[in-house]
């Protein structure tokens, strides 16, 4: 699903630099490091560098990322709603899940620690994201209570 989201916002193949959004994932990320990932259609597992920058968690084959690289998916975070722990879902130490309303995606830390810190920096990464996206909707209700005001006692 990760996959064909990246394909069906950024469309065919184009420069990386293109394809990321404007996100210059090659360069100080806000964490980065080796996660494995649940295979999206064949549902095996591989190791992959993922960087997360601006509000999207990017994941490539091998950890040399430069400004060249194709990421090989991506997964806005301000679409994503849960980042919590799943080792009793998948009976594996270490693992992550990561929920969207279309579909849930499976990680695998190497360790406890590095399980803690990718869902603490994910889950920084949703609220800030979804805090922008929220800003964006913000509703004037002073001016809705003076428009929508309640009838005097003395009327009902």
């Amino acid at each position: 699903m990760a996959a064909s989201l990246w394909r069906s916002v950024f469309g065919g193949s184009t420069s990386a630099a293109e394809e990321e959004g404007g996100v210059p994932f090659w360069s100080n990320p806000e964490r980065a490091g080796w996660l494995t990932k649940q295979g999206e259609y064949i549902k095996t597992w591989r190791r992959r560098w993922f960087v997360l920058k601006q509000g999207k968690l990017f994941w490539f084959k091998d950890s040399h990322v430069t400004r060249a690289s194709t990421p090989r998916g991506v997964i806005p975070v301000a679409s994503c709603l849960t980042v919590k722990g799943a080792e009793d879902v998948l009976n594996r130490p270490f693992a992550f899940e990561i929920s969207t309303r279309a579909e849930t995606m499976y990680f695998i830390a190497d360790t406890e620690k590095e399980k803690e810190e990718w869902i603490n920096s994910i889950g920084r990464s949703i609220v800030q994201h979804s805090r922008a996206l929220a800003d964006a909707e913000v509703v004037d209700y002073e001016s809705t209570k003076r428009t929508a005001k309640a009838p005097d006692s003395d009327q009902i």
